[in-house]
């Protein structure tokens, strides 16, 4: 799962393996594991996510398919950008930041 949101928010961003991989000083070999399914650090998946303009979050297993269903509303761009539709999804006052 997380493989492809990678492969896929890098695609989205227009960004090649090489591309990534030179954001984080890592070897596109490296980089191409990752997305293929590897086994990296925390600190890597920390790195890599930031190079994608993005964040890793924990995501409770009840608020599983609410959370992908906002990620697919948001990435159609049909919520309006003065709303905060993750506000309060996860416990918290400010939304998912």
């Amino acid at each position: 799962m997380l493989q492809k949101q990678l492969r896929e928010r890098r695609k989205a961003l227009g960004l090649t393996q090489r591309e990534v991989a030179e954001r984080v000083n890592m070897p596109r070999q490296q980089y191409q594991r990752l997305e293929a399914g590897g086994n990296p650090r925390l600190e890597t998946l920390e790195l890599v996510a930031a190079s994608l303009n993005a964040e890793l979050m924990l995501v409770p297993l009840e608020k599983r398919a609410e959370a992908l269903n906002l990620t697919r509303t948001q990435s159609d761009h049909s919520v309006p950008l003065d709303e905060d539709p993750w506000k309060g999804m996860l416990g918290d006052d400010e939304g998912g930041k």
